[in-house]
């Protein structure tokens, strides 16, 4: 399927809605219908069949996100296309893109041992001649046993790693969500010196951040409609005035935070759609992404918390728990204090509700 016209975005949110309102299936068993729909072609360079980029990428995020859909859409976009347009030489991109638009998944291992989103990684890449050999662990790489190719950040620069290389053992650990989630111990594994991105370490943090917070955006609208669904018929009656008028208080006070994490979300989404020469561009992407990474790990939790004291069941409680779960990742995978890169979030925490 193409995506032509004025606003592309909205015709590939379109397209999603369109996908699981005729599939059932919210798991990795939707990944071949969303490869058929052409979706995973939105973010590739035009001579991959698309010229579109990040702003339909957060629509096509923010959709799936909101029936928590739990593919790897997140990794092989987020993490990994758009950090690749910006950043890989084009004879990179030929390899990888066609394989992506046929299914392929990419992933990013973002966090070290103790160190989530690292921005100064222990992790090192030696060049050799033509070759780059790469050792460190990673930790809390999302689907990186079934990705193709796993960005990872080095000492050096972000190298661009096939999993089934030579010294790369991927080895299962548990994630909050269930989705498969490894750590991955790279032993002088070797790719060509033209896979290792000396300038990609700054893209792909910023779009990491940026789609993850396309999807939180999501999960926080979607639960919010499930939540008003449930309350509408399973909670409406036996509560005392003063508790309806706390339940109502607590909901106002999600839905708040819903609209200012879509609209941290969305501005940090359409800054970095510009990629802007002007000298103080830099300055405002960190502005940016430091309010939507203080909206994730700081407000994300508490409003989660807040639904289920409003869903009033356990929290494994379907639909309910793929929601919590997944944010729980989200945050984790982000780091509450991880974040030297960006600027101060002085004026996201001075509005909070």
């Amino acid at each position: 399927m193409g995506f032509t016209g004025v606003d592309t975005k909205d015709a590939v949110a379109e397209t999603v809605v369109s996908v699981l309102e005729r599939e059932n299936a919210r798991d990795f068993t939707l990944w071949p219908k969303l490869t058929e729909s052409g979706l995973l072609s939105v973010a590739l360079p035009e001579r991959c069949g698309e010229d579109a980029g990040l702003l339909e990428v957060a629509a096509i995020l923010t959709e799936l996100a909101t029936d928590a859909v739990q593919v790897p859409a997140l990794t092989t976009l987020g993490f990994g296309v758009l950090p690749l347009a910006q950043a890989a030489p084009e004879s990179v991109q030929q390899r990888i893109f066609p394989a992506v638009a046929r299914g392929a998944i990419l992933t990013a291992a973002l966090d070290e041992p103790g160190a989530p989103f690292v921005a100064t990684p222990k992790t090192v890449a030696v060049l050799a001649g033509e070759v780059v050999r790469v050792t460190g662990h990673k930790v809390g790489v999302p689907y990186a046993a079934s990705a193709r190719w796993i960005l990872v950040p080095t000492d050096c620069g972000v190298a661009v790693v096939e999993s089934c290389a030579p010294g790369v053992r991927c080895v299962r650990s548990p994630g909050a969500s269930g989705a498969p989630e490894y750590s991955v111990y790279f032993e002088q594994a070797e790719i060509p010196a033209e896979q290792l991105l000396i300038n990609g370490a700054e893209p792909l943090q910023r779009l990491a951040v940026a789609t993850i917070g396309s999807v939180a955006d999501g999960l926080l609208k979607g639960l919010l409609r499930v939540l008003t669904e449930h309350i509408r018929i399973h909670r409406q009656f036996g509560l005392a005035p003063a508790e309806v008028r706390a339940a109502r208080r607590e909901f106002e006070e999600v839905r708040d935070v819903s609209r200012l994490l879509q609209t941290a979300s969305r501005s940090a989404n359409r800054l970095l759609a510009q990629r802007d020469d002007h000298p103080e561009y830099d300055g405002r992407v960190r502005d940016e992404l430091g309010t939507l990474a203080h909206w994730i790990t700081a407000q994300l939790p508490a409003a989660m918390s807040k639904c289920h004291r409003l869903q009033g069941g356990p929290l494994t409680a379907e639909p309910f728990g793929r929601y919590y779960a997944q944010a729980e990742d989200l945050v984790r995978w982000l780091g509450a204090h991880s974040f030297p890169m960006f600027s101060p979030v002085e004026k996201a925490q001075n509005s909070v509700p």
